[in-house]
């Protein structure tokens, strides 16, 4: 049973462009990606519910996953309920979202066409934003709050290749004005204190992203982050409890990792269920702390 809420395929849905999924050299937009993996599953025999999950509760089998449709309980959970976007909490984003604040360009570059767009972020994502931006609209404005780019180098070299994309350092966003809309961004230096106003018709946000683990609700200790640590056979400090993909703890946000991780986590179900055998973990969960041969199981 695979249990996905409302939006099969979650943050990846959104991405204009995979890259480096094996089989697609050129990559492939999340929103083709995502049902192609869903009608692999079901080929594969899982059954799918758009249902939210509200919480995990331990049973004796051990466990038992409360969503808003209904109640199941399995010997085995993984969760990979991923991440969800930040949000910069200045004045005028929550009143502009939907009216030129967004959080996707693929959604809403057309809609600005021939007018100038603000992106803030100085990641993979905002790049990539950036990037997509840039056929649509007649300047992009690069907002970075650090020194440097934290996109990697292929990301960095096209973005700064891009005569539509103009990149300001140090910057941070205190407010987003307008009226109706979006008119402007308003933004302090960091170095040297001043502050200035870009004007743009749109705003895109990618600060980074939070792990979807509010469900969890004081169930397991996470890290500072929020995300989940696990051994390196995807396992959680629970028995019966994995996690794979980006809401697993060192995860490298990538969707072929978070791909890889789900075999490692369905081949470690399986054994589990198989033998029902969970071995003590220690106190650091990322690394592979199963007891030797031959030892006893906990």
């Amino acid at each position: 049973m695979i249990v996905t809420g409302a939006v099969l395929g979650g943050h990846l849905i959104s991405v204009e462009n995979v890259e480096g999924f094996p089989g697609f050299a050129d990559g492939i937009a999340g929103f083709e990606l995502c049902p192609l993996a869903q009608a692999q599953a079901a080929e594969a025999g899982a059954r799918v519910s758009m249902a939210e999950v509200e919480r995990l509760e331990r049973s004796d089998r051990p466990w038992r996953v409360i969503t808003s449709d209904a109640a199941y309980l399995t010997p085995a959970v993984i969760v990979a309920t991923g991440t969800s976007m930040r949000r910069l909490e200045v004045p005028g984003e929550e009143d502009f979202f939907g009216k030129g604040v967004s959080q996707c360009a693929s959604c809403d570059a057309p809609l600005l066409r021939g007018q100038v767009a603000v992106v803030v972020g100085g990641g993979d994502s905002a790049a990539q934003e950036a990037l997509t931006l840039v056929p649509h609209v007649a300047k992009v404005v690069l907002l970075v709050r650090d020194r440097a780019l934290s996109a990697q180098a292929t990301y960095r070299e096209r973005l700064q290749s891009e005569a539509a994309i103009e990149i300001r350092y140090n910057a941070v966003v205190e407010a987003i004005l307008g009226d109706a809309g979006v008119s402007a961004v308003r933004y302090r230096n960091r170095a040297d204190g001043t502050v200035e106003e870009v004007e743009a018709a749109g705003v895109f946000i990618f600060v980074g992203l939070r792990p979807n683990t509010g469900f969890l609700d004081g169930l397991l200790t996470l890290v500072e982050t929020g995300h989940i640590p696990t051994d390196r056979h995807m396992r959680a400090a629970l028995p019966g409890l994995f996690a794979a993909g980006t809401v697993r703890a060192t995860s490298t946000g990538q969707a072929v990792s978070a791909a890889g991780e789900g075999a490692g986590a369905a081949v470690a179900v399986d054994r589990y269920i198989e033998d029902g055998a969970w071995h003590a973990l220690g106190p650091d969960l990322e690394t592979d702390l199963a007891p030797a041969s031959g030892a006893s199981n906990d």
